[in-house]
């Protein structure tokens, strides 16, 4: 774009010269100025109306040659410069449009983001910082704008529209979030993300209590109703001031999740593989393997069970998630020593 721009200036500035030149060479063969730069115009536009006054002279004729050599080229310059600005444009969003594109037909196991307002942009900062992959969807160009300018990869179109979740691979998403504040368009992407992916992980926004039962029926798994959400926290505020006081003094510490983590807890996800040293072995033997780093605060089923404290002789087999909370540094050990998958899933936990 640089370089087009260049052209234009350079070929502008020499078409300048050139009627400035052409206007005093007339000049100096002794026309009139009013005629020197009326025959420069239309000599240089290729008007056609004729001389303004004969040229008799082998100098003046070849001075109109080069009057119209130059003059013609310098415009050509000029338009061949607006010519590789819009063409060069064209394919730098071109390219642009293909590179997103690719990185959203690379994406597996991500989670799709239905709606850029203030909880898809608060989902979508979270999951950059955990670094999951996401992909957004939201027709509003000016919000789509927002979210490139941060890195996102979007797709602009409405998410109630089968065509656009399939273009954000939803056959291989793991996950889908529609946190728009329409109740009845939340209702229905989740019937058409339901339908074009039975597997999927579906959490949907209802800004009303009633739209939580519609929202099941279409296929949700999980309902987050705001409203509902705000007024709990408001009411702890109420009720518990001394706890929210204690936890906000220190820089700003508003959550027991920030309090956790100034002390290095973390909740953690240890996934049993097919390899791993811990398949066969009890809860109690894992925490006894764990010699304290960790306590076990659930376990979940490959069928998507959860037993929240688990017993002790509660046997392990591959595909069990084991949920503990321990010190965010020893855990990873522990998952190595024993070949456990190791994601972290919260740091501290959640206030009740």
């Amino acid at each position: 774009m640089h370089e087009s721009f260049q052209r234009i200036l350079t070929g502008a500035i020499f078409f300048l010269l050139t009627i400035a030149i052409a206007i005093f060479g007339y000049v100096l063969f002794g026309w009139e100025l009013i005629d020197a730069i009326y025959m420069v115009i239309i000599t240089i536009f290729g008007v056609g109306y004729g001389e303004v006054q004969p040229l008799e002279t082998p100098a003046e004729k070849l001075f109109t040659i080069g009057v119209i050599v130059a003059g013609t080229s310098s415009a050509v310059y000029i338009v061949g410069g607006f010519v590789q600005m819009v063409t060069e444009g064209e394919i730098n969003r071109a390219f642009e449009s293909r590179r997103k594109t690719q990185g959203i037909e690379r994406l597996e196991r991500h989670s799709i983001v239905c709606g850029f307002g203030r909880m898809g942009e608060i989902l979508a900062k979270k999951l950059h910082e955990a670094r999951k992959p996401f992909a957004i969807v939201d027709n509003d160009p000016d919000r789509m704008a927002l979210a490139e300018s941060l890195g996102y990869l979007v797709r602009l179109g409405s998410a109630a529209d089968e065509e656009v979740l399939k273009s954000v691979g939803i056959d291989r998403a793991k996950c889908l979030a529609t946190v728009l504040s329409d109740d009845a368009l939340n209702v229905f992407i989740t019937l058409t993300a339901r339908e074009l992916n039975p597997n999927l992980t579906i959490l949907a926004r209802g800004e009303l209590p009633s739209t939580g039962k519609k929202l099941q029926l279409a296929g949700a798994d999980r309902i987050v109703l705001p409203a509902e959400i705000g007024a709990l926290q408001m009411s702890n505020y109420i009720t518990h001031p001394t706890v929210f006081e204690f936890l906000e003094q220190e820089e700003g510490r508003s959550t027991l999740n920030d309090l956790l983590s100034q002390i290095n807890l973390q909740f953690t996800e240890l996934a049993i593989g097919k390899n791993s040293l811990l398949r066969g072995r009890t809860i109690g033997e894992l925490e006894v393997r764990g010699k304290g780093i960790f306590l076990v605060v659930a376990l979940r089923r490959p069928n998507g069970e959860i037993f929240t404290h688990p017993p002790q002789s509660e046997m392990l087999d591959a595909g069990d998630t084991v949920m503990v909370m321990g010190h965010a540094g020893d855990i990873p050990q522990f998952a190595r020593r024993h070949e456990v998958k190791h994601e972290l899933r919260y740091r501290g936990a959640k206030l009740p």
